[in-house]
């Protein structure tokens, strides 16, 4: 997709537009770990809905209201972040999990993770894998380290508040977290859909 909703809107706010798509060949598996490690450990074992996931982030919700968790798959994150609008809303989150069914069918796991390694907002104005190693690395996405990957996968749930270069200790403390858990994505093969 050449731009989402959400890269126009960025436009709009003056906050730039940097993206370069690379297939998923070209991006490091670590990066690929990190982020299954962080965003969606079940990504190779569903078909798009996680519905622990979504249970569990519901029940936080209620206990939690001031602090609302999403149970949102990378299969829905890319159906939103690709086809719809950034919005809160019954309407967006109906037309979300029609568009995650379609991909999940259409697309398979592979393309689904290239896309949305390509389109994900890492940044003001920064999209994908290629332009985030670039901007904050001076590396190829391809030849991102494990650390750097961490980091990058840290930043996800907030790009525009937590910094990947130079990072808070909440990030850095998050960063350990997704390394060592990547590790046990490698290890146990919850990755295998996507290598």
């Amino acid at each position: 997709p050449p731009l989402t909703f959400l890269m126009v809107q960025r436009l709009f706010e003056g906050r730039g537009f940097d993206r370069r798509w690379v297939p998923l060949s070209q991006i490091s598996p670590r990066l690929v770990g990190a982020v299954i490690a962080s965003e969606d450990s079940g990504f190779c074992q569903h078909h798009g809905f996680d519905l622990a996931a979504i249970e569990k982030a519901l029940q936080h919700n209620e206990d939690n209201p001031d602090r609302i968790r999403g149970g949102s798959t990378i299969s829905q994150q890319t159906a939103k972040n690709v086809f719809l609008w950034p919005d809160r809303s019954y309407l967006r989150k109906g037309l979300e999990a029609w568009f995650t069914v379609l991909i999940e069918v259409g697309w398979g796991k592979k393309r689904i993770m290239e896309v949305y390694l390509n389109s994900i907002e890492f940044g003001p104005g920064i999209y994908g894998a290629e332009a985030a190693a670039q901007r904050y690395f001076k590396t190829s996405a391809a030849k991102l380290t494990p650390a750097q990957s961490a980091r990058l996968a840290a930043i996800l749930p907030s790009p525009l508040k937590w910094k990947a270069v130079k990072p808070g200790r909440y990030v850095q403390k998050r960063s350990r977290r997704i390394g060592a858990a990547s590790g046990t994505v490698r290890r146990d093969g919850l990755e295998a859909c996507v290598t």
